[in-house]
């Protein structure tokens, strides 16, 4: 069995528990408010902004025995690139002064996720990042686009707010791909344990990021009982 079917199995349970937050069945069914949509897009910004200083960190720390990824990091980088530009002209879109959101501090969820990321790096073992690049992308592949159509259609939206979703659900589906090939090379028990313990990981974390965000309000009768 290859590494990266290991990885979705190993992982499949912690994937489970980030579906099923609240916040994110609500979206897909089209239970959406602008606030929630908001407060996801400043969450976003304020971890897309580490993607690339990440990426830089983990290839700086790769031992000497995996500089054939070197190549790979490079071109998730220039890939990466500008992406936290394009949330907070997302944010424009949506009436949000975008650079209060740029000055601004990220959720506690965000802080942790992100800090969990540069500790990965720095004291545990580099290519335990992946677990991230897993988490991310194949939650972006999963939801982001049908996510978007939904949000979109319950909040008459311009297209102008949706920048982040869909590209990123158009681009990931290709990185994900190339992310299989990748886990395919990484042959090392340590190694590969070492990338399903951080996806497991920042699956919750992720997962805490969500439940953090505000739910819309639920149509009530006179009475207090949900209409």
């Amino acid at each position: 069995m290859s590494f990266h079917t290991q990885l979705l199995q190993q992982t499949d349970t912690a994937r489970g528990g980030l579906l099923s937050v609240p916040i994110i069945q609500g979206a897909l069914q089209g239970q959406v408010s602008l606030p929630s949509y908001i407060a996801f897009l400043t969450e976003a910004y304020h971890h897309v902004k580490h993607t690339v200083p990440l990426l830089k960190a983990c290839k700086a720390a790769l031992p000497a025995h995996h500089v054939w990824l070197y190549d790979a990091m490079d071109e998730y980088v220039e890939e990466e690139q500008g992406h936290d530009e394009w949330i907070l002209d997302d944010l424009r879109a949506c009436g949000v002064d975008a650079e209060a959101v740029r000055h601004g501090q990220p959720s506690h969820a965000t802080e942790v996720m992100v800090a969990y990321a540069y500790d990965t790096i720095a004291r545990g073992n580099p290519l335990g990042f992946f677990g991230m690049v897993h988490v991310l992308e194949g939650t972006s592949v999963a939801l982001a686009l049908m996510a978007a159509d939904r949000i979109q259609s319950g909040l008459g939206l311009p297209d102008a707010a949706f920048s982040y979703l869909r590209s990123h659900g158009t681009l990931d589906q290709e990185h994900t791909a190339h992310f299989a090939l990748l886990m395919e090379r990484i042959e090392d028990p340590q190694d590969q344990a070492a990338i399903v313990h951080a996806a497991r990981a920042f699956f919750r974390l992720y997962a805490d990021v969500f439940r953090g965000l505000p739910l819309p309000q639920v149509a009530t009768t006179a009475q207090g009982v949900p209409a």
